[in-house]
């Protein structure tokens, strides 16, 4: 394995494994929401679920769209911002969007060993931890393959996926017994909590349309793939999100029940412990894949910001055969196993301060980059004008406010602490490199 110019070997992406990968990086499938249906509601869950794209991802999605169009480079939003901002808020945009990859990659290898209890529930804890690991490292070796190896086996597991959740719509159809939106919000709830915390819950589901910018090196033609590709994705992905939630709760009823795992037991109840297989094994299989994205979209950072000279210049190294930055591959996977005995949990609500943060940065690079660099060549452009890129960049900032005020003790303390090591990482990695220089 050695370094090799990044047009040397590496396949390429087109339009339809991008679909794929990108929607199994940012839905994957319906599992992980039913606990917005006990925190706020069914009423305020299935609104959220319809409402919170036009406020948060459709406006990040054509950010992304346009600035694709015009710096389509390896890196993505955390080239943007810094071309834009300049070096400190550059950083901060790959830092902490490396940093929320700890968070997921870990916990969504531990939901899938998770769901694998519901086969084999003598399990111990390191069998539990094993098994995690395992999966880490072979969507490791997939994605040191490269980005059509992993489109292909996006592919593959999206397929699998739609089979029973498809199945549980149709079915619930024919079984509907109950008002999905009543109750409107749980009872003797605190207002905070209904709609805080579920808006945060709503936007971790809806969070990820800039991520497939840090490949745009990897896919043909990304100038128009990319758009194409987000206007594909966003609406399946409301769809793959409130067409269960809409058929579950019409069907099963039971939403003081609703939490992680809930889905296998809906489907068990309209169809028969069959299908409750089936959604137990596509549970399974959408960790899979959103592991198997995630390794994806966020090892480029490092390597992009080695190669800007934040981090050691090893993570730059590309693999000799696949032309992919196979040591930073491995490197957040190795980060990844270290951290997969936790779990989702309140890990999500200090997530979503990182994600927030890479969020707010990009689409604020897209009002920003229109005025300091008209000159750049946007085959897409946002519609609408001055209005439109107000839509854009005020929607998305809003929205993250009030979620990260909506939050509770742990995620305030937690997120400002994962925020706020952004900046003391920078200014120590300034001062080694001044010091390497003088030396």
């Amino acid at each position: 394995m050695t370094t090799q110019p990044k047009s040397s070997t590496l396949r390429k992406a087109g339009l339809f494994y991008l679909v794929f990968v990108m929607f199994s990086y940012t839905t994957g499938g319906p599992f992980g929401l039913e606990d917005m249906v006990t925190t706020s509601g069914p009423g305020i869950t299935l609104v959220y679920l319809l409402i919170l794209p036009f406020l948060w991802c459709i406006p990040v999605s054509l950010v992304s769209a346009e600035l694709t169009t015009a710096m389509p480079v390896e890196g993505g939003f955390y080239r943007w911002t810094r071309a834009a901002f300049g070096d400190f808020w550059g950083f901060l945009a790959g830092w902490w969007n490396w940093s929320a990859s700890f968070l997921l990659g870990g916990a969504y290898a531990v939901l899938f060993t998770d769901y694998l209890l519901y086969y084999f529930p003598k399990m111990t804890w390191w069998e539990h931890y094993l098994v995690s690991v395992a999966i880490i490292a072979v969507l490791t070796w997939v994605n040191v393959r490269g980005i059509q190896m992993v489109g292909q086996v996006a592919t593959a597991l999206e397929v699998f996926i739609f089979i029973p959740v498809m199945t549980m719509i149709m079915l619930a159809f024919t079984h509907w017994r109950f008002d999905p939106f009543r109750p409107w919000v749980v009872p003797n709830q605190g207002r905070f909590k209904i709609f805080g915390v579920g808006l945060a819950l709503g936007l971790w589901l809806y969070s990820g349309y800039e991520q497939l910018s840090t490949v745009a090196e990897e896919v043909e033609d990304p100038q128009r793939a990319y758009p194409r590709a987000l206007a594909l994705v966003v609406p399946l992905s409301i769809a793959a999100y409130f067409l269960p939630t809409f058929a579950g709760l019409g069907s099963a009823g039971n939403w003081e029940k609703w939490h992680t795992g809930f889905f296998s037991d809906a489907a068990r109840l309209i169809g028969g412990p069959w299908l409750g297989t089936g959604m137990t094994l596509a549970a399974m299989i959408g960790n899979v894949a959103l592991l198997n994205s995630t390794i994806l979209t966020t090892t480029r950072i490092p390597s992009a910001m080695a190669e800007d000279g934040y981090l050691p210049d090893l993570l730059t190294r590309k693999h000799a055969r696949d032309g992919t930055p196979w040591l930073a591959i491995v490197a957040s996977a190795i980060i990844y196993a270290l951290l997969a005995w936790q779990s989702l949990g309140q890990l999500i609500s200090v997530y979503i301060w990182l994600r927030s943060g890479t969020t707010i940065l990009t689409v604020l690079s897209g009002w920003k980059l229109r005025r300091t660099r008209p000159d750049l060549h946007r085959s897409f452009v946002v519609p609408c004008g001055r209005a439109g890129l107000a839509y854009v960049v005020v929607a998305p900032v809003l929205m993250a406010i009030v979620a990260l005020l909506g939050g509770d003790r742990f995620a305030t303390i937690g997120g400002a602490v994962a925020i706020l090591l952004g900046p003391i990482v920078y200014f120590l990695l300034r001062l080694h490199r001044t010091g390497l220089r003088g030396a």
